[in-house]
């Protein structure tokens, strides 16, 4: 079967329908509707909420699923916390009048690019541009409050809504003209985030080459360039760098965004600043500045780091990807000589991260970093060897 979101304005027999058609599609044993339940919260994991299990098509047919975990697959689907948070927004937005569905439909607008519906809804609602969402999710914290501009980010919100039309940048100041609050927070990710935090980080806008654009505009509305909000990516700049955004950081670091910090200049490749920053930094910003360093190829850095005594079997602080180490943040990236680099000054090939459970190896193999993976497969033969 082909499992789709809904129209948000869907009536909720067409979801029920759903959640029979994907039971009946299981009991059918249909692939796609047994990984459809392989997302259901009784085969996610107990620590990472998010994080699949991954159970076998025999254990997923074999655990007795019936119409109740087909509606809440459904609800999941939507990115709602459950059936009745599912059923709760349906009679809001059915409802005659209703704001909830104005907003719903803006918000369709704003992802589709539809300059003309979004411009005249604006005119007949103007206060629109600064109402929230209010679908209860299963995201933290449940409520995410987004603004229409929030959605133009493509990140945090409803996964089936997460995409940036190509005029992304019109609908952007088509908002901000109509009063948007540029730097308004969302609650999402457990903290709050304007939308240039989410924009920095969102890799919708950056596939579509209108992070950059998107960020200048915002910018010449008023966004803070050291960003407002809370929690480990308040920072536009350092946010980006930490989703692995050099470019849009550059162009950050341009507009006035602060890089008089060891990770700052570590993973913007600013070797002679980051000499010169290493002598005073804290423990905390050499960690950082290693997994940022490593993270973007940069080995110069890397090697100065090294020397100055940092462990490249740590795993990378808290908003750096810190179920992984520094080596893991390299493979993936593809950065051959800095694998080298790292695993010649100390780095270890069986360390796992915490998520996935896996070696650099592993990961080298899983994103098809052919090289890489031919290498760290060739250390470990050689240290067999060495064994025997």
């Amino acid at each position: 079967m082909d499992l789709k979101p809904l129209s948000f304005n869907s009536g909720l027999e067409r979801y029920e329908k759903q959640a029979e058609d994907l039971l009946a599609a299981l009991r059918g044993r249909d692939a796609k509707a047994i990984d459809v339940f392989r997302r259901h919260p009784r085969f996610l994991d107990k620590k990472i909420p998010w994080l699949s299990t991954n159970p076998s098509d025999e254990e997923v047919v074999a655990a007795g699923l019936a119409l109740p975990d087909a509606r809440l697959a459904v609800a999941r689907l939507h990115d709602f916390r459950d059936w009745p948070a599912l059923v709760q927004f349906v009679e809001a937005v059915t409802r005659d009048g209703s704001p909830v569905a104005r907003f719903e439909a803006a918000v369709e607008a704003v992802i589709d690019g539809d300059i003309a519906t979004l411009s005249s809804m604006l005119r007949e609602d103007p206060a629109l541009v600064r109402a929230r969402s209010k679908r209860v999710t299963h995201f933290d914290p449940p409520v995410h409050r987004a603004t229409l501009l929030h959605y133009v980010a493509a990140n945090g919100v409803e996964g089936y809504r997460q995409r940036t039309p190509a005029n992304a940048v019109e609908v952007a100041k088509m908002l901000l003209d109509g009063g948007a609050e540029v730097d308004a927070l969302a609650d999402l990710y457990g903290q709050g985030c304007t939308t240039m935090s989410l924009l920095v980080s969102s890799c919708h806008p950056a596939e579509a080459g209108l992070q950059i654009p998107l960020a200048h505009l915002l910018l010449d509305y008023g966004a803070s360039i050291e960003g407002d909000g809370s929690g480990k990516w308040s920072s536009p700049l350092m946010t980006a760098l930490a989703f692995g955004y050099t470019k849009t950081a550059e162009a950050l670091a341009e507009r006035g965004g602060r890089t008089d910090s060891l990770p700052a200049a570590a993973g913007l490749g600013r070797l002679d600043e980051a000499r010169r920053l290493l002598r005073s930094a804290d423990a905390e910003a050499r960690h950082k500045a290693m997994a940022l360093a490593a993270q973007h190829g940069h080995g110069d850095v890397v090697k100065l780091l090294l020397d100055a005594g940092e462990d490249p079997n740590r795993y990378n602080p808290e908003g750096n990807h810190a179920h992984s180490t520094p080596l893991h943040q390299a493979v993936y990236a593809g950065h051959v000589d800095v694998v080298r680099l790292l695993v010649e000054g100390g780095a270890r090939l069986d360390v796992k991260d915490t998520v996935y459970h896996s070696t650099p190896l592993g990961w080298a193999t899983y994103c098809k970093q052919t090289e890489i993976e031919k290498y760290l497969r060739s250390l470990d033969e050689g240290r067999r060897v060495g064994r025997e």
